[in-house]
Formats: structure tokens, C-alpha cells, sequence
């Protein structure tokens, strides 16, 4: 599990995306969510307003399981 480190209280789940370099552009978010099977503490997440804090866990398929650490 990849810890992905955040400075602000919590990020949205299209940004940490971004940050996990599972997309290249933010504008690849809307897309990537309704496509890509994303999980979020074990729940499946397709919203990329979503709100991940500290100790969240997010798995994306092909792209790894990660873990949001607070800077």
C-alpha cells in the first residue's frame, strides 16, 4: 500500500487520483471514476467530489492500493 500525503484537511477523490498519477489531467476524472472500479474503505466510490481524509484507503484498479497519510 502507497501512502499518497495531503497538506489540506481532506482532498477529492478526482485530485488524489491526480496525485496517485493514476490520470494525468484533472479533466480525466469524471471519465476515469464512472469507468475505473474504485474503492474507498472498501466501499465502491464512483463520485470524484468525494471527500478522502487521512487514513482513508483508496483501491483503483490497475492502478494500486493507496493510503491518504496527512503531511
Amino acid at each position: 500500500m502507497k501512502p499518497i500525503a495531503i497538506r489540506t484537511e481532506y482532498i477529492t477523490l478526482g485530485q488524489f487520483l491526480k496525485l496517485a498519477d493514476c490520470i494525468s489531467t484533472g479533466g480525466q476524472a469524471k471519465f476515469f471514476v464512472q469507468e475505473a472500479d474504485i474503492k474507498v474503505n472498501g466501499e465502491a466510490e464512483n463520485r470524484r467530489g468525494k471527500k478522502l481524509v487521512a487514513g482513508d484507503v483508496v483501491e483503483v484498479e490497475g492502478c494500486g492500493k493507496f493510503q491518504v497519510v496527512a503531511e
